[in-house]
């Protein structure tokens, strides 16, 4: 799950529903934005993509920069593009949706910052036979405030009032450039060149950064499709060269920034650092102190770049929309991963962890490939459990975002703090998503789950869990996605196989007042391993009580800190294991020096 990050679009031209804050009788203002591409501009061909209008009483930074899902947002607006190019017009009025203001006649009249983004898209010819337009990322992780090639205006100064009308022209005057090459350095794995010391990436003694392509992707997507990753290695690994390591795969989202996703500093705090960048800085470092001084156990640590058009991460499984992710991390990527740094490779000597959309990876990981690991630590993972999609029950809710009484409707809410106060609801956040793309384009949470556990649909876009608009649930999606990536149903059906081969090796921790309600799906999946027989479930559960997301499973820190020691905690209870279940002439002695 990711939140917080700032981003967003603006959206298609489409019907507005009937709500409270829209009336079909409401007079529409004649307040209008045109958007151009200079008349000088030469492209090799038109554009096809998004329109992103940001509206912003914050004359503090760039517009692009201040919109996000929060009630506390910056205003935008947003369109489809198809065809764009010098002399044609894109038109934002009173019939685009908005977030948070849905409508562009009830903007307050006053002085705004105003700013357009493009973000540019572009064809894919699947492996299916469809053709679908996506905006490709671009070593960016899917960030369309960053993208290289998007187009964008100079923010403007603008009085506005949709009382008054009017049209406002924008022009597109400049390019994102591309990333500095340095932020995206890697090295190709390429399994016919026999590893040396010279060959091996040299990011530094301990870290590594690696790029491979997927032939199974690239097959799926009708293009070359890359997987990179970060692989840090143990204490003595350079002076060990007869030495096989257990790996251990850390799941996250797409970081350009090793140290941003596995705490790991080379150097201490420095004197200038205040708040949490000093004990950031300080934790970093002192995992790099364990780590390099032999006090944690000797492995590899992969961490897997897997950002795609849909998302910054794929879910590390098989999908339907974004092609065999799951395939090609266990099947191409680890195994050259191993051959190149010496790992043990063999299910007993591997182990998976993660948080949020990590820690139900980890989890998907566990129970799809349930011999090619041995152990899963998941924390507060996205829902394992539909009947708890945050706070909706796909199985037996009707909508999306509300909840019916014969007289009344009640909003179903999306997040909160502990103490219970709610700080969003189902449809504002799904319109918040709805206008930063359509056909699950936005880049965002509720469309990443739809691309991954949704079957393609005829025009080869995800078929929608719910009408994005509407909130009303699709039951044939449902019942799709409960064969497919209900973790807990799947556990449910196949225990008599499954059960035997994931014995010691299931743990989840969760705060028992998750900001998403993920320890709802948690509970609901707890529930039914203690019901199981033949074998019964061993799996352990930890519900930080009263903690929000996400809790990895350390009540004695502060919350905000439990994720900076958790490889501390995690690391040598894996090898623990690993160890108690090796097989009979395993390799247990060669790494552990």
């Amino acid at each position: 799950m990711r939140r917080y990050r700032i981003s967003v679009f603006l959206l298609l031209s489409l019907p507005l529903c009937a709500t409270a804050q829209n009336k079909a009788s409401r007079t529409r203002s004649s307040l209008r934005f045109e958007v151009t591409l200079p008349a000088a501009a030469s492209h090799s061909k038109p554009f096809t993509g998004h329109l992103v209008l940001a509206i912003s009483k914050d004359f503090s930074g760039e517009p692009r920069f201040q919109i996000n899902d929060s009630y506390t947002s910056q205003q935008a607006f947003g369109v489809d593009v198809k065809d764009f190019a010098p002399g044609k017009t894109i038109v934002v009025d009173d019939t685009s949706v908005g977030f948070p203001i849905e409508r562009l006649s009830n903007l307050p009249p006053g002085d705004y910052n105003v700013q357009a983004i493009l973000n540019v898209y572009e064809q894919y010819k699947l492996a299916t036979g469809n053709v679908v337009e996506l905006p490709p990322d671009h070593g960016e992780g899917q960030n369309w405030t960053i993208k290289p090639g998007n187009l964008l205006s100079t923010p403007q100064k603008i009085h506005l009032d949709p009382r008054a009308g009017g049209t406002i022209r924008i022009t597109l005057n400049s390019v994102m450039p591309p990333l500095d090459p340095e932020q995206i350095a890697s090295e190709d794995i390429d399994a016919s060149i026999p590893l040396t010391q010279s060959q091996a990436p040299s990011d530094n003694r301990w870290l590594k950064h690696v790029r491979m392509r997927s032939e199974k992707l690239s097959k799926f997507w009708g293009r070359d499709v890359y997987l990179s990753a970060y692989v840090l290695l143990p204490q003595g690994w350079a002076q060990h060269p007869d030495a096989h390591y257990p790996l251990i795969v850390w799941q996250d989202h797409f970081h350009r920034d090793f140290s941003t996703t596995v705490a790991f500093r080379s150097t201490p705090p420095t004197p200038d650092m205040k708040g949490f960048d000093r004990t950031y800085a300080a934790y970093s470092y002192k995992f790099y102190q364990d780590w390099t001084s032999g006090r944690l156990p000797h492995v590899l640590l992969l961490y897997v770049q897997n950002a795609n058009p849909y998302y910054d991460d794929s879910y590390a499984v098989n999908s339907a929309n974004l092609g065999p992710y799951g395939d090609a991390i266990t099947e191409e990527l680890i195994p050259q991963i191993e051959k190149r740094y010496r790992g043990i490779g063999q299910g007993w000597a591997r182990a998976t962890y993660g948080g949020s959309t990590g820690g139900w990876e980890a989890l998907a990981s566990q129970i799809f490939y349930p011999d090619f690991y041995n152990g899963v630590w998941a924390s507060c993972p996205d829902p394992i459990d539909f009947h708890a999609y945050q706070n909706v029950d796909l199985y037996h809710d009707t909508n999306a975002y509300f909840r019916f009484g014969d007289f009344d409707r009640i909003p179903i809410p999306e997040e909160r703090d502990p103490n219970g106060t709610i700080n969003a609801e189902m449809e504002p956040a799904n319109r918040y998503e709805y206008v930063l793309g359509t056909h699950g384009r936005s880049g965002e949470q509720f469309d990443i789950w739809q691309a991954v556990f949704s079957p393609m649909g005829a025009d080869g876009y995800p078929r929608p869990i719910y009408d994005k608009r509407t909130g009303v649930i699709d039951k044939t999606v449902v019942a799709y996605w409960h064969d497919h990536y209900d973790l807990d149903a799947i556990l449910q059906k196949n225990w008599q196989t499954l059960g035997p081969r994931l014995e010691g090796k299931i743990h989840i921790t969760v705060g028992d007042a998750d900001t998403f309600y993920l320890n709802n799906a948690v509970h609901l999946m707890q529930n039914y391993l203690k019901t199981t027989r033949h074998p019964h479930s061993d799996a352990t559960f930890d519900y930080g009580p009263g903690l929000p997301h996400c809790y990895f499973g350390d009540a004695s820190v502060p919350e905000d800190v439990g994720a900076l020691t958790v490889n501390q905690r995690v690391l040598p209870q894996m090898v623990d294991h690993m160890l108690q279940t090796a097989p009979a002439g395993a390799d247990v002695t060669s790494w552990r020096y």
